[in-house]
């Protein structure tokens, strides 16, 4: 019995020292890494910049803290949408240079919901594109309030030597050409805060509606006896100085429909884009409101493009 209870004890001691010292070791080399399922998810907008990445390359690899796609810095160089001058005023926001001379610095605090109370139709509010002539002021945020820092195309993208902004575009030809850009499609959330501001306008310029964009016209035909076949009534970028958001952004109501990106999980290839801001039919053209009913690809002639992209951090 003593010799059974001798043995039992140096085991044991046998086994302390020998796996202390392993260990021990172990805790040297530094080796004892956190599960992956306490690793931190990396947030919506580089969830969403991940799937926009061309399904024919493998994603790439997202810096969460600011949710960009590497790829992109990587674009090769091409010339910039020529836009004429305008007379219009350019808020010049944030550290000069942050962003490209063709684009202006978003940077502030963006609500994920909104509450915006319409005071005066001018539509049935039942129809589904019904418009408000006039919101009660101020908004109200009744989600979550997020930090962004982005720039933003100030005008629609316009081919170079080109009058008109771009149509015929389709989510996925606005991904290649912002991506050509050294740019990328901007996510939705990004979109309407350029649009709306802090105030949280539900039109860019404001709260009541107004004629300052390309929008509410009737005359959306072309004369033919046959079949309706959609006028183009696009103007330039720059030729509606009053459309302008309080960012300096403008044509973000009216003019052209612009895909972006939608975040999270659940909006997946062939479904991932919205059009924002409608075009020059009686519609809603708000800041909010987006049209999901499309695919990926589809393009008509109402449907233009606006990029954004990281903007340069502070040296």
């Amino acid at each position: 019995m003593v010799r059974h209870a001798l043995a039992a004890v140096l085991a044991a001691l046998l086994a302390q020292v020998t796996f202390g010292a392993v260990f021990e070791q172990l805790a040297n080399a530094k080796v004892w890494a956190p599960s992956p399922r306490m690793a931190p998810a990396p947030n919506a907008t580089a969830e969403a910049l991940a799937r926009a990445a061309p399904t024919s390359q493998p994603p790439p690899v997202l810096d969460p803290a600011h949710a960009v796609m590497p790829s992109l810095a990587l674009a090769p160089s091409v010339e910039p949408s020529v836009v004429p001058a305008t007379n219009a005023p350019i808020l010049a926001l944030g550290r000069p240079g942050a962003c490209p001379s063709d684009m202006v610095l978003v940077e502030g605090e963006y609500c994920t919901d909104v509450l915006q109370t319409c005071a005066r139709w001018l539509d049935d509010p039942s129809l589904p594109f019904a418009r408000c002539a006039e919101y009660q002021q101020p908004s109200r945020c009744i989600g979550q309030r997020v930090k962004q820092r982005f720039c933003i195309d100030r005008y629609e993208y316009t081919p170079p030597g080109e009058q008109l902004p771009l149509n015929y575009a389709s989510f996925v030809k606005a991904n290649t050409v912002c991506d050509g850009l050294g740019k990328r499609v901007c996510t939705e959330g990004e979109w309407n805060f350029a649009c709306e501001g802090e105030d949280m306008r539900p039109y860019p310029y404001g709260f009541t509606r107004s004629d300052k964009c390309n929008q509410d016209r009737s005359d959306l035909y072309e004369p033919n006896p046959h079949r309706q076949i959609l006028a183009d009534r696009r103007e330039r970028a720059d030729g509606r100085p009053e459309c302008v958001s309080p960012f300096g952004v403008f044509n973000m109501a009216g003019n052209m429909d612009e895909p972006v990106l939608r975040e999270g999980s659940a909006h997946i290839e062939p479904n991932r884009n919205a059009l924002k801001g409608g075009w020059w039919m009686p519609s809603r053209n708000r800041c909010r409101p987006a049209t999901t009913a499309h695919d990926d690809y589809y393009q008509d002639i109402q449907v233009g493009v606006r990029c954004c992209s990281r903007p340069n951090e502070p040296s």
